[in-house]
């Protein structure tokens, strides 16, 4: 995660250097390079613009806008005519002629700017929030905030609170109308999120930020910073939060689609595949995805049938699931105990970093539990550059034998090292320091998971077999993603898929199928792209025997930053190329 601008241009200046750029042409441009000018004239007109929109809606960022999106569906409209001219602009850029940095730049951008404007198509906006991600709750900076301006456009965004919340409503009764919304299924319990932010007071979670302030903000300021919150929150949050509680439960709940698979809604199979696309960033079918997880499912259960003989079980896999979901040796008695393995995973991480990674960040994360409002429906654990996050809600559904596995994708040396290690990247366009592609990003995570074994993290079977079962939980997700949203699947099916095929808790394959009916194509993202990392290893191993180096390797990947997985493959294929015909050290 990097810094977003602190200063947004007024929308007629985006408007205008989009202009002056594009019909000014390569001629105009001072760079020796005109194919390049031309290019970064389109996206940095685009990036003003997005700036001006809003458009930068991040719990994690560190600094917020000081106003909420508008999400309406004439401002849709105007966005998709922005990013269609956007991406006619594109084309007309000699692809041929630009600098190797610039036509990584160039692809990039056009994936962004193509998923972007195939939500709009799709109107994916008039269902604005999934099984476990609440347009609500996003509200709250989980970044946190560092000085009274940051108070002082938080207390705004609160105050904008009814105004975009209506217009949310508006796009869900809208979506309600033509049968798009989520189904009805996957609903049960959402709406007790709301329920803590719709109490007046201290005890609203979106006057958390405002309990504990820095020490540098004077304390006459603290005091009316802190008024100012609690008048925002009474006056506007509330009341706002309230008419959205009312209209879930009176309205969407009771006219949300009975149908299950992305396949049964308007123009369905486009859609699907157009999230399949955004999400995983390749032109790959719903059946070529299934049969990769089936056949990843395959080669896992032979790993798992091993450690079973190992440990000198005997019974059925069924059986042995049912142990390590009861036994009461493999779950935490409280909060503080899986918070403790916890951390202590990723201090053992921290100790073998220098021998698999060469470049260090200096940035170091803390370690939380996902905040109370969201728990109950949200997954095992979250990365992020401030803070790793693990959810400390129904212990009996958080099994210490995945410990392990879950800390090394979300701490370290996955996602909030991968956050660290951003903030010290090469300087880029601030689109490509915001991208967060699905298939990179978790791809590494789940690579990390693997790369746990040479770490030395898995101190027992039980922790191996851990490792495993979150790999065979990525791959059944190729499986149960596709046969929902293209094959038919029931949710009961899927959710025996995953119960029978991983030692999830009952609790978490719940939840995860849900989210999977609530977000076609993005549970696709994470084996995909944890694949072709793990070929590209091969291929560099083979290719450069005892000259390959992992520190190197991983540092190749990891200096490119979030990208499409096409992009990543020729990073990767140049990588190895230059390793080859580098003289010996």
């Amino acid at each position: 995660m990097t810094d977003v601008p602190r200063r947004r241009p007024r929308i007629a200046l985006a408007c205008a250097l989009l202009l002056a750029g594009l019909a000014a042409g390569p001629a105009a441009a001072a760079d020796d390079n005109a194919a390049d000018a031309a290019l970064r004239a389109i996206y940095d007109a685009e990036w003003a613009w997005r700036r001006e929109q809003a458009d930068d809606e991040d719990p994690n960022a560190d600094v917020q806008p000081d106003r909420l999106p508008r999400v309406d569906a004439a401002t849709q409209q105007r966005r998709l005519a922005y990013w269609t001219t956007v991406l006619e602009r594109l084309d007309a850029i000699d692809v041929a002629a630009l600098s190797a940095e610039e036509r990584i730049n160039a692809r990039i951008f056009r994936t962004l700017v193509e998923a972007q404007a195939n939500d709009i198509r799709f109107r994916t906006y008039e269902a604005p929030f999934t099984a476990n991600n609440f347009f609500w709750a996003s509200i709250v900076p989980r970044a946190g905030i560092t000085d009274a301006a940051g108070y002082r456009r938080q207390i705004a965004r609160m105050r904008d609170v009814p105004r975009y919340f209506d217009e949310q409503i508006a796009n869900m009764r809208a979506g309600l109308d033509r049968g798009f919304s989520l189904p009805k299924v996957v609903l049960d319990g959402r709406d007790a999120t709301v329920v803590p932010f719709t109490v007046a007071g201290e005890d609203n979670p979106l006057y958390a930020p405002f309990r504990r302030m820095p020490a540098q903000i004077p304390e006459a300021e603290q005091r009316q910073l802190r008024a100012e919150a609690m008048a925002a929150i009474g006056d506007a949050a509330v009341p706002a939060y309230r008419t959205l509680l009312a209209f879930l439960r009176e309205e969407y709940v009771p006219r949300a689609r009975t149908t299950l698979g992305a396949s049964e809604l308007p123009d369905g199979a486009a859609y699907y595949q157009a999230m399949l696309r955004k999400f995983t960033t390749l032109d790959m079918t719903p059946a070529q995805i299934h049969q990769v997880g089936l056949d990843e499912m395959a080669r896992i259960r032979g790993e798992m049938d091993a450690i079973i003989r190992q440990v000198g079980f005997r019974g059925s896999f069924a059986q042995f699931l049912e142990f390590l979901r009861t036994d009461p040796q493999f779950y935490a008695t409280t909060p503080d105990e899986l918070l403790g393995r916890a951390s202590l995973v990723v201090m053992r991480a921290n100790g073998q970093l220098r021998h698999v990674i060469g470049t260090l960040p200096r940035y170091r994360h803390g370690l939380v539990a996902i905040p109370a409002e969201i728990a109950a429906t949200n997954t095992g654990g979250r990365g992020g550059l401030q803070n790793c996050m693990f959810n400390t809600y129904n212990l009996p559904a958080r099994p210490l034998y995945t410990l392990p596995a879950l800390a090394l994708h979300e701490c370290t040396p996955g996602h909030s090292f991968q956050f660290a290690l951003a903030l010290e990247a090469p300087a880029r366009p601030p689109f490509r320091q915001q991208a967060k592609f699905s298939g990179y990003i978790e791809g590494w995570g789940l690579y990390t998971e693997w790369l746990g074994v040479q770490m030395g993290i898995y101190q027992t079977p039980y922790e191996d077999f851990g490792r495993l079962t979150y790999e065979a939980w990525r791959a059944a997700r190729l499986v149960i993603d596709t046969g929902i949203h293209a094959f038919g699947w029931s949710r009961e099916r899927a959710i025996a898929y995953l119960r029978d095929n991983t030692a999830l808790a009952e609790h978490e394959i719940v939840t995860e199928v849900d989210r999977y009916i609530g977000q076609p194509g993005q549970a696709a993202a994470y084996k995909l792209g944890e694949l072709q990392i793990r070929r590209h290893r091969a291929e560099a191993e083979a290719a450069l025997g005892p000259r390959f180096d992992q520190r190197a390797f991983h540092d190749a990947l990891l200096a490119i930053g979030p990208v499409p997985l096409p992009v990543l493959e020729e990073s990767m294929k140049r990588f190895i190329e230059d390793q080859r015909v580098a003289p010996a050290r």
